[in-house]
C-alpha cells in the first residue's frame, strides 16, 4: 500500500507597524538581530560573510529550557520592502516576513510552513515520538509568532 504525503502544516499571523516596508525589511532581514524579537532563536549570524539575498546561509542557535541547538538556514526571497523568508534544513521548514503598504504603516506578516519533507525527516529521526515531536514545532510556531511579531512592532516604534 502506497504512503500517503503528509500536507504541509502552515501557519500564519499579522500585525500593523508604525513604520514603511523598507524600514520593516530591512530589521527583520538583518538575522543578526534575530535574538532580540524571538522566542526561541537566541542568535544568529551569516555563514562566510554572507547578507541578505538568496541563497545566502545563516545559523541559529535556539534555546528552550529542555535543549540547546543549532540550525543551519539558507535565503529563498530577499525583495527589500516586500518579502525576506528562509528554509531551515533546508527544505524542512519555512519561515517568512512579508510586508506590505497600509494605514500609513506596514502590515507585517510572519509565516510559518512544515514541509512534508520536514514531516519525514521528524519520522525518520523520532520514529514513533514523531507525532509528539511534529506537535510541539506546531504548537511553538502558533504561540511564538505572535510574540514575534510584538516585538518587532515594539523595536520599530520605539
Amino acid at each position: 500500500m502506497a504512503r500517503m504525503e503528509p500536507a504541509p502544516l502552515t501557519h500564519h499571523d499579522s500585525v500593523l507597524v508604525r513604520a514603511t516596508p523598507d524600514e520593516v525589511y530591512t530589521l527583520v532581514s538583518d538575522v543578526t538581530r534575530t535574538g532580540e524579537w524571538s522566542p526561541v532563536c537566541a542568535e544568529c549570524w551569516w555563514d562566510a560573510g554572507e547578507g541578505p539575498e538568496v541563497g545566502a546561509r545563516f545559523t541559529g542557535r535556539n534555546v528552550t529550557p529542555d535543549r540547546t541547538w543549532e540550525t543551519r538556514s539558507e535565503v529563498v526571497a530577499a525583495d527589500p520592502g516586500r518579502a525576506f523568508a528562509w528554509s531551515v534544513g533546508p527544505g524542512r521548514v519555512r519561515w517568512g516576513y512579508l510586508m506590505e503598504p497600509a494605514d500609513g504603516g506596514t502590515l507585517l506578516t510572519e509565516t510559518w510552513e512544515f514541509t512534508a519533507a520536514g514531516q519525514r525527516y521528524f519520522e525518520e529521526r523520532f520514529g514513533p515520538a514523531a507525532p509528539q515531536e511534529v506537535a510541539a514545532r506546531r504548537r511553538a510556531a502558533h504561540e511564538g509568532i505572535p510574540v514575534t511579531l510584538a516585538a518587532i512592532k515594539r523595536i520599530l516604534e520605539s
